[in-house]
C-alpha cells in the first residue's frame, strides 16, 4: 500500500479555519507552502485538542533546563493570521494525529492520517468499488505532515483557540450551546 505523503517543512502559512456559521461549521487545518495548499477537514474536537497540546509541548520545552531553543512564551505579533481561508479543496477527512517535536529543527510535527474504513460508519461490503485502488493493484492512501517554527506554532495554537471558541454560546444552565433560533434546556435531574 503506498501512501501520498503532503509534506511542508518550511510552511508560509497554516491555519485551522472554518466555513459555515456556528452551529454547522466546518473545521479546516490548511497549509500553504509556495503554490501549494492542502485543506483537510478536522473535528472541532480535534482542533481544540491540538491547539492544546501544541502549547503544553512549548510550555514544557519552556522549563527544560539548559534548553538552547528560544520558545516563545506568548504568541509573537509579527505571527498572528487573521485572514480567512484561502480557497478550500478538502484533501481528506481527518482520523488519527499524532503531534511531535524534532529537536534538530526546533519544529512542532503535525501528522494527520485520514479517517479509515474501520473509523467509518459505512457499512460498503463491495470492495470491487474500491475507488483507492489503482491500476497497479496497491492501495494508496494519504497523510498530511507539517512542521512547524516555535513561533509559527504558537500563533497557531492561539487562533485555533479563538476559532474554536466563537461558536455558539452554552446554556449557563445545561451547558448545552444554544442555537440562534433557540434553546431547550435539559437540566439534569437532582
Amino acid at each position: 500500500m503506498r501512501t501520498q505523503v503532503h509534506e511542508f517543512s518550511w510552511p508560509d502559512r497554516v491555519v485551522i479555519g472554518v466555513i459555515g456559521l456556528p452551529g454547522s461549521r466546518t473545521f479546516y487545518l490548511q497549509v500553504r507552502e509556495g503554490k501549494q495548499i492542502v485543506s483537510i477537514a478536522m473535528e472541532k474536537q480535534q482542533s481544540a485538542l491540538l491547539a492544546e497540546k501544541i502549547d503544553e509541548i512549548l510550555d514544557q520545552l519552556i522549563t527544560v533546563e539548559g534548553n538552547p531553543f528560544s520558545i516563545p512564551m506568548g504568541t509573537p505579533v509579527e505571527l498572528v493570521d487573521n485572514d480567512p481561508l484561502e480557497a478550500v479543496q478538502e484533501q481528506f477527512r481527518t482520523g488519527a494525529m499524532s503531534l511531535g517535536w524534532d529537536p534538530t529543527t526546533a519544529q512542532i510535527v503535525i501528522e494527520a492520517h485520514p479517517i479509515t474504513d474501520d473509523d467509518s460508519e459505512d457499512d460498503d461490503d463491495d470492495d470491487d468499488d474500491d475507488e483507492s485502488l489503482h491500476e497497479d493493484g496497491a492501495n494508496e492512501t494519504e497523510m498530511l505532515r507539517v512542521r512547524m517554527p516555535v513561533g509559527t506554532a504558537r500563533a497557531f495554537a492561539k487562533r485555533t483557540r479563538e476559532i474554536v471558541g466563537a461558536g455558539r454560546p452554552a446554556c449557563p444552565l445545561c451547558g448545552y450551546p444554544v442555537d440562534a433560533d433557540g434553546h431547550i434546556c435539559t437540566l439534569p435531574e437532582a
